[in-house]
């Protein structure tokens, strides 16, 4: 079955405004450039929209080799990319979670802009090119151990600062749908955004990704091992950081699980080629297994 990819989006700092793309680089650890900072507290523990919806606010770009970041009444903060000061002064440990990462702390100034942000002092902190964050290693065997007709996906798969797998997968014809209830229940629509998705599909079912083991666009290949069960983030007006009860309300009334929590998308590993790159307009194979 061939479907449509119609988005590509980055998230360069973890909980703040994503980047439209038209193509991407992408490998084991996702699109390039996702989620590779993160606002942590001065003893290391990430922070996100969850307690800090102020951070939606922030708009982000990638420029000419330097990491844009903006707000409304400050000015704008530029961080490059590629330049890494690596000593024994910058490195620190965070976490995600349960996750302990190594991290690299892009220094003072960044610190104080954010700090403004979220009206608590923060550092801002990028992830080491040498961290090793597995993701779910004991799901994703368990995953591949019962499709064994899913070859070539390495054993561990890793991420960066994301919150467990380096790909979410969403799907307009779900949003549609959603909004489509949310328009009967006499609520506004939302846009994909609130979801933040990294590939948005096209020409697809109304949550066929529930049932999708496998997307292909052309040698990149993305194995649907999860769920995403979401918080309140899609709650958070992406513009303006003010929180409501929707979507989530009229989402639990039918996207409930048995074994708790409310989904929306799918979250996905990645087997790709050295260099690979996916774009807007790609055609993608999918393999559907409705036992899932």
């Amino acid at each position: 079955m061939s479907i449509g990819i119609s988005g590509l989006y980055v998230y360069p700092i973890k909980s703040c405004a994503g980047i439209a793309l038209a193509e991407s680089g992408i490998g084991a650890a996702g699109l390039y450039n996702d989620r590779r900072w993160m606002v942590v507290s001065p003893d290391g523990d990430f922070i996100t929209q969850r307690s800090h919806p102020a951070l939606a606010r922030v708009a982000t770009a990638l420029h000419d080799g330097y990491l844009v970041a903006l707000a409304p009444g400050l000015p704008r903060l530029d961080i490059p990319i590629d330049v890494i000061e690596d000593d024994d002064s910058v490195r620190c440990s965070v976490r995600v979670w349960g996750d302990v990462v190594d991290a690299i702390d892009e220094g003072e100034l960044a610190a104080q802009w954010f700090a403004q942000v979220v009206g608590a002092p923060c550092r801002l902190v990028r992830v080491h090119p040498q961290a090793r964050r597995a993701v779910g290693p004991a799901r994703v065997a368990a995953w591949l151990a019962s499709h064994p007709d899913v070859r070539g996906f390495a054993a561990e798969h890793v991420t960066a600062f994301a919150d467990g797998y380096p790909v979410l997968v969403a799907n307009e014809a779900s949003l549609r749908e959603l909004n489509e209830r949310l328009a009967a229940a006499g609520a506004a629509p939302v846009g994909m955004e609130r979801f933040r998705p990294n590939v948005v599909l096209d020409e697809f079912g109304a949550f066929d990704e529930d049932y999708t083991v496998e997307i292909a666009i052309g040698a990149v290949r993305l194995a649907l091992v999860k769920p995403c069960v979401r918080c309140e983030i899609p709650n958070t007006d992406q513009r303006t950081g003010a929180r409501g009860v929707e979507p989530m309300a009229t989402l639990a009334g039918f996207r409930s699980q048995p074994g708790g929590g409310v989904t929306f998308g799918m979250n996905a590993i990645v087997q790709a080629p050295p260099g690979a790159v996916v774009k807007v307009g790609d055609r993608a194979e999918v393999r559907l297994d409705f036992q899932e």
